[in-house]
């Protein structure tokens, strides 16, 4: 298999994440990085060994490159995504795919269009540890799931940039809270739960600089509830309990690291208690590979990471900040 030429697209700290991912890709290389400015753009490729550079027209322009991976604040990734599936790329952009449910749609209508695959980048769904916990639901061990509780949160060290800023989609919510909701999607889909209208209640939320510094919901999939909690302002736990109708499954660590997965399951069925360690994988490289084998396999979409998922972690995401920050 040819190896997938990736451009980065917004030279960032997730970015300089992502490129040091790559370097466990088992099938993609860093070739080039665009930008609104040439001139980051350039030196963020001398600095990681890109052979090009530019603006990002300038590098969604190039035939030598296969694969985009979008770095960039939440407003933009709509457009970026757009334009680059247009390009003729294959595209990995970060969560969240982009701040409405209606801006998703415009970019799946655009891969449809384009017939390149799109990957909304939650590095949770990829490797041992995401197929662990969808086999435990699946696979009716300790009965019906009933009930996700998650939370993602932590304190920034300050109120300026674009975690607080309104024109830039801030927030817990789309930055972070969108980690317990993927996780709540992952586990209705594996348990047969509809996932296409889900129900968003109890919004609560402390509003910081204009934008949601904390966050609380109540989100339905059919029989299953998620409770989730996000905020930029404290930290919270980072942790998930799923609840079955015969036992319970804790995460201690569930989103894990950029660089590498979660790897523990703590299951309890009645007075006892097993755990299970699992193999770790660097998951930005993970859900690199992942796209490059949907584009050298003519498929529009990962199984890891489905276009369903996307779309409803989308609805509940547009939903939950809308309430929030209506007060």
């Amino acid at each position: 298999m040819q190896r997938t030429r990736w451009a980065v697209l917004g030279p960032g700290a997730i970015s300089r994440d992502f490129v040091a991912g790559l370097q466990s890709s088992a099938y993609g290389t860093l070739h080039a990085v665009g930008s609104s400015s040439a001139e980051r753009a350039a030196a963020f490729a001398a600095e990681h060994g890109a052979a090009a550079s530019g603006t990002y027209d300038e590098v969604l322009a190039r035939d030598d490159v296969d694969a985009v991976y979008i770095g960039t604040v939440h407003t933009t990734h709509a457009d970026l995504a757009i334009r680059a599936l247009e390009a003729g790329k294959a595209v990995l952009c970060e969560k969240p795919a982009s701040p409405t449910a209606d801006e998703v749609e415009r970019i799946l209508a655009a891969a449809v269009r384009a017939q390149r695959p799109f990957l909304e980048a939650f590095k949770t769904r990829f490797g041992p540890f995401a197929a662990a916990v969808n086999d435990l639901v699946s696979g009716g061990e300790l009965g019906a799931v009933q009930r996700v509780e998650a939370a993602f949160g932590f304190a920034a060290g300050s109120r300026e940039g674009r975690l607080f800023d309104p024109a830039l989609a801030g927030g817990a919510i789309l930055d972070v809270g969108c980690y317990p909701v993927a996780l709540a999607v992952q586990l209705a889909g594996a348990a047969g739960e509809p996932i296409d209208s889900p129900v968003v209640g109890a919004v609560e939320a402390d509003l910081v600089s204009g934008v949601d510094g904390s966050a609380t919901a109540d989100v339905e999939f059919g029989g299953l509830i998620a409770p989730v909690a996000t905020s930029v302002v404290r930290q919270l736990p980072g942790s998930a309990l799923v609840r079955f109708s015969e036992g319970e499954v804790f995460l201690p660590d569930a989103w894990g690291e950029r660089a590498a997965s979660a790897s523990t399951l703590i299951v309890r069925r009645g007075g006892d208690e097993r755990v299970i360690e699992v193999p770790v994988v660097q998951p930005m490289a993970a859900e690199a590979d992942a796209l490059s084998l949907a584009l050298a396999e003519e498929r529009l979409q990962v199984p890891e990471m489905p276009w369903a998922h996307t779309r409803a972690i989308a609805r509940v995401l547009t939903d939950w900040r809308a309430a929030a920050l209506a007060g």
